[in-house]
């Protein structure tokens, strides 16, 4: 993700020299490297020094020994910190730290990978309208960026947009297969899979119409759109994705707890 990130950032004309990766990994650092075309150094606290935003891009599990490691160089230095991590919640950064700091939280998602990433950001209290702009400019370098004001609302984004690539896809496999079984073979399967779900992706995204209305303008009464739509609805779609964004929220804030009580 944070060679996403710098790729995205590159891409939208920031001066190479004005980014600076760590990686203990020296494959990673070289991977990198030749990538991106950029400075990466191993010490973390190197990066902390010449920093003015520095982006946390660590699992996290494995965040709050990062933090602890540099928390020294960070309440000193004070920049702006851009936090990725899951579940990571600002008042434990703050604690972590040890001082009031300047934190965006940033739920983002795997299509930042490819540049149409869709993340919600989360300013804390320390945090200036300069350095949420800042912070928003950083993530549309890899796709859209939405504000919410409340923490607790990055849990629901994190089931909706975190994980929601996982659920498209999901949808995307059982259609294939199931127009395997039906005859299909299965490159053209896949082909018409692929690109019908880019084609409902588009529409719904250049339209000014809710996905509802679009959805009802192609379904014909009697038709065979209709036909297929019934079954799902019988089978309580609505009831079914419903009970998967609560339990994905509920796991997220679960995951907080846990990764937060170091």
């Amino acid at each position: 993700m944070a060679r996403s990130m710098a790729g995205g950032l590159i891409a939208n004309d920031w001066p190479k020299k004005n980014i600076l990766l760590s990686d203990p990994d020296q494959a990673q650092r070289q991977g990198a490297e030749q990538a991106l075309g950029v400075e990466i150094v191993v010490d973390n606290a190197a990066v902390v020094d010449r920093a003015d935003i520095l982006v946390l891009a660590v699992k996290p599990q494995m965040l709050a020994e990062v933090v602890l490691e540099i928390a020294g160089p960070l309440a000193e230095k004070n920049p702006l910190i851009i936090s990725i991590a899951a579940g990571i919640r600002t008042s434990d950064l703050v604690r972590w730290i040890g001082k009031e700091a300047s934190i965006v939280r940033v739920m983002p998602n795997t299509p930042a990978l490819i540049g149409s990433g869709a993340c919600g950001l989360f300013a804390n209290e320390y945090t200036s309208k300069e350095q949420r702009e800042q912070a928003e400019t950083i993530m549309r370098a890899t796709g859209v960026a939405v504000w919410v004001e409340d923490e607790a609302l990055l849990d629901v984004i994190t089931a909706l947009s975190g994980s929601g690539p996982a659920y498209f896809l999901l949808v995307m496999e059982v259609m294939e297969s199931a127009a395997i079984k039906a005859g299909l073979d299965q490159k053209s399967a896949r082909l018409l899979t692929l690109e019908t779900a880019l084609g409902a992706a588009r529409m719904a995204l250049e339209s000014s119409e809710e996905p509802a209305k679009l959805r009802h303008r192609v379904t014909s009464p009697g038709g065979t759109t209709e036909a297929a739509i019934n079954v799902l609805e019988q089978g309580n779609i609505d009831q079914l994705f419903t009970r998967a964004i609560n339990a994905a929220t509920a796991r997220s804030n679960e995951l907080a707890e846990i990764f937060g009580k170091k």
